[in-house]
C-alpha cells in the first residue's frame, strides 16, 4: 500500500472513530487526519500555498471550525509537517551512528536509512523540498531549523565517537553542514526517480555515498 493510499484511508475514516476513544485520543486522531489530508492534497499536485482550510477539513472528514482546535492557521499546520518529517529521521540516523560499525559502514547504513525513509514518506519530503526554497518564509525558517538540528546532532556524535578529532568545532560544523546540504539535494534526486527502477536507485545511492565520502576525505585534509 502506498503512502497516498494510506493517507486516503485514514482521512476517510476520520468520522468513524470508535466512541470508546477518550477525548484526548480523538483530538490526536483528528490532528493526524488534518496533517494527512494536507499531504494527500499536495500528493495530487497542489502546492502547500494553494491549499485552503476548507479543502483540508473536507478531506479529513471534519467540520472547518474544528481545524482551529488544533492549529492557529495553515502555517502552523505546515510547521507541524516539517517537524513530523524530521524528528523520526534524525532519531533513525542517530541510531545508525551509534551501532559501533566502522565509519565507512556507518556512512553506507545512514544513506540506506535515508533513502528508505524517503521512499516510505515521499509526500512529506515532497512538501519539505518544495517549501525549502519557496512558499512561506515561516516554513522555510522551520526547514532550516531542522537542518540545523541535523548538523548539531551529527557534529556532537562525530566528536563523541572520536571521529575527525583534529578538526576545530567550526570546521566540524561546516563539514556537517555540507553533508546536510548534500543530503537534501539527494532527497530530490530520490524523489525524481521513476518508479520500479532499481538500477537507477542503486546508481543514485552510490553517487550519494561517494559525495559524502569526498566531503569527509576533504575535511580530513583540511588545514585551517
Amino acid at each position: 500500500m502506498t503512502e497516498q493510499t494510506r493517507i486516503s484511508s485514514s482521512a476517510a475514516s476520520a468520522l468513524a472513530e470508535p466512541e470508546a476513544l477518550s477525548r484526548g485520543d480523538r483530538k490526536l486522531r483528528t490532528r493526524a487526519h488534518l496533517l494527512a489530508a494536507a499531504l494527500q492534497l499536495m500528493g495530487e499536485g497542489r502546492g502547500f500555498g494553494a491549499l485552503s482550510l476548507r479543502e483540508i477539513t473536507r478531506v479529513a472528514g471534519v467540520v472547518p471550525a474544528s481545524f482551529y482546535r488544533h492549529f492557529r492557521d495553515l502555517d502552523e499546520l505546515g510547521l507541524a509537517l516539517v517537524e513530523e518529517s524530521g524528528v523520526t529521521l534524525r532519531r533513525l540516523l542517530r541510531e545508525a551512528r551509534r551501532t559501533g560499525l566502522p565509519p565507512k559502514d556507518i556512512l553506507r547504513r545512514s544513506v540506506q536509512i535515508f533513502r528508505d525513509y524517503i521512499n516510505a514518506h515521499r509526500l512529506h519530503f515532497m512538501f519539505v523540498a518544495g517549501e525549502r526554497s519557496g512558499g512561506s518564509a515561516l516554513i522555510r525558517a522551520a526547514v532550516r531549523r531542522e537542518e540545523r538540528h541535523f548538523i548539531d546532532e551529527m557534529s556532537h556524535d562525530l566528536r563523541q565517537f572520536g571521529l575527525m578529532p583534529d578538526l576545530s568545532t567550526a570546521t566540524l560544523q561546516m563539514t556537517c553542514g555540507l553533508v546536510v546540504t548534500t543530503m537534501m539535494n539527494a532527497a530530490t534526486d530520490f524523489l525524481d526517480l521513476p518508479a520500479k527502477q532499481a538500477q537507477l536507485e542503486r546508481e543514485v545511492t552510490e553517487n550519494f555515498i561517494r559525495q559524502l565520502r569526498l566531503i569527509f576525505l576533504g575535511a580530513r585534509a583540511w588545514r585551517e
